[in-house]
């Protein structure tokens, strides 16, 4: 199971949300690169890196920070936040980034989505399927569509996603545990997704739980920032597991 950390961007800056809740937000001193290149220091191969002030707006914000961390380090990284359009796809795969992530146009623009799958490829995707009593939510989690999980993880891998990371939007930020159950029922509708857990990770034994479910890897916010998991047991987790 892949260590995935994540950083959260608004104005440039390494942020946290609870439940993604703008006006519940932690700033914390580390640049974006700088933390970056830790993680690269001690180990960590993936990325997870999230541009929130374009969720916000509809439109990619950050791309300094972005393109500054491509450059820089050797990360896998995925980025997405606010992706709507062709011209900014292309132009993150143009700066070096493995994978664009994607929500709300695959929740609200299905017809688009698969033009951008056809055109660039299915493994160019990491599907973002954020939810709420299992209905996905869009729009930096502002809406919540008419949309359950597993109808959606159905379609969008049956056109060739393999990839898809799950936030239970409920669970971000709070440091209570992730959904072992949602991601039980997940796997055990589309055994081969790779499914990438996110979300209320707050422990090594969380690590060990979803790694028994049968994730392919686990993304980690707050439990980093706030110490709760150090970089430290990370690496040791990564040494015995791969």
């Amino acid at each position: 199971m892949q260590i995935i950390p994540a950083i959260d961007i608004i104005n440039g800056k390494c942020v946290r949300l609870t439940e993604g809740d703008y006006s519940r937000m932690t700033e914390y001193s580390n640049s974006p690169l700088e933390l970056a290149k830790i993680y690269e220091a001690n180990g960590i191969q993936r990325l997870h890196l999230v541009d929130l002030d374009g969720a916000k707006a509809g439109a990619v914000q950050n791309w300094t920070v972005a393109q500054e961390i491509a450059a820089q380090t050797n990360l896998i990284i995925d980025f997405g936040g606010g992706v709507k359009s062709r011209e900014e796809v292309n132009r993150i795969i143009d700066l070096g980034i493995a994978y664009v992530t994607v929500g709300s146009v695959a929740a609200k623009n299905e017809a688009l989505f698969i033009q951008w799958l056809e055109e660039f490829g299915s493994d160019r995707f990491l599907l973002g399927a954020d939810v709420r009593d299992e209905q996905i939510m869009v729009s930096g989690w502002f809406e919540k569509m008419d949309i359950s999980i597993l109808p959606f993880l159905d379609k969008y891998h049956q056109q060739g996603i393999h990839s898809v990371f799950c936030t239970d939007v409920s669970k971000d930020g709070r440091l209570e545990g992730p959904s072992i159950d949602l991601y039980k029922k997940i796997k055990s509708h589309i055994p081969t997704l790779n499914l990438i857990a996110s979300g209320g990770v707050t422990s090594i034994e969380d690590l060990y739980a979803l790694d028994e479910v049968g994730c392919s890897g686990v993304i980690i916010g707050k439990a980093i920032y706030e110490n709760k998991i150090s970089i430290e047991q990370l690496c040791d987790y990564i040494l015995k597991n791969n």
